[in-house]
């Protein structure tokens, strides 16, 4: 199961005498990745490099860096410990002392991870809607049973028969739903979702 950021995180550490600061935050959307960076992007630094991942949709930047030595190691750092739905922007303010590639790369994939080690997570719960029509005699116990199952939300709209209910729940838990409405109603309501 895929991971991602419960709230921003930051990581500051000082490789030979260059100081690399990792800030890190959840996201939705490319917008929301773009005002990130933008918001901790330090123009007095030498280097902000960054990655961002939205499911299969992924970015990043070097900054100037030698190609392939910081945006990439900062992606393998979120992809490696399967987080999506973050941003990640390091730091570099140059101390005078050349890393080399292998060092650059250690040195901005080795914050971003360190940095994304210690960030509080959240697990990524995949999941579906469907909807069902439901008498008036049968919403109560139909609602009761179905609140029973975890990470179920209801959303109800009366109508002249009883009530439309949308059943939002984690992928995987559609047969259970269905067969428990269709057995609390006596085959009166079905749950249905879309394939």
């Amino acid at each position: 199961m895929p991971y991602t950021l419960l709230a921003p995180a930051d990581f500051v550490q000082d490789i030979k005498k260059s100081r690399f600061i990792g800030q890190a935050a959840p996201i939705a959307s490319e917008e929301e990745a773009r005002a990130f960076l933008a918001s901790v992007s330090d123009p007095a630094a030498n280097h902000n490099c960054w990655a961002w991942r939205i499911g299969q949709a992924y970015r990043f930047s070097d900054d100037g860096e030698p190609s392939g030595t910081a945006g990439k190691p900062i992606l393998q750092a979120i992809d490696g410990q399967d987080l999506d739905g973050v941003v990640v922007v390091v730091t570099r303010f140059f101390g005078g002392i050349l890393l080399g590639s292998g060092g650059l790369m250690r040195a901005y994939g080795g914050t971003a991870a360190q940095m994304l080690r210690q960030a509080e997570k959240r697990e990524i719960i995949p999941m579906v809607t469907g909807g069902c029509a439901v008498g008036f005699s049968d919403l109560a116990l139909v609602k009761a049973r179905l609140t029973a199952i975890p990470h179920l939300v209801l959303a109800e709209t009366f109508t002249a028969q009883g009530v439309d209910l949308t059943v939002t729940l984690s992928q995987g838990d559609e047969d259970q739903a269905t067969r428990l409405v269709r057995d609390l109603t006596s085959g009166r309501s079905t749950l249905d979702f879309p394939d």
